[in-house]
């Protein structure tokens, strides 16, 4: 079983891995190939290789990201998503804090 602390840092990384593979692009531009073994050098944990693609599909599908040749990087939309993600992060944070 378990521990509540593991699920929640399934949710929080996981399944928010959009959060991270946005933050790598803001960077620069990178190939679909690299992102996923960069989210384990960076984040210290490693995505499913299929949710990696699935995830950098759905954020191109809904406009968060462009392809440029081979290599993406994000849109406008993206950043500002982005943005609200993190946001969102720290008025979780001041919350508890209380």
């Amino acid at each position: 079983m378990r521990t509540p602390s593991q699920r929640l840092e399934e949710k929080l990384l996981k399944e928010n891995l959009w959060l991270f593979l946005m933050a790598l692009l803001k960077e620069k531009a990178r190939k679909r190939s690299e992102l996923r073994a960069l989210v384990q050098k960076r984040f210290a944990f490693l995505p499913g290789e299929v949710t990696s693609y699935k995830v950098l599909f759905l954020l191109e599908a809904g406009g968060y990201v462009k392809k440029d040749g081979k290599s993406y990087y994000p849109t406008e939309n993206g950043l500002t998503q982005l943005i609200e993600g993190k946001k969102l992060l720290k008025r979780t944070e001041k919350l508890l804090r209380r």
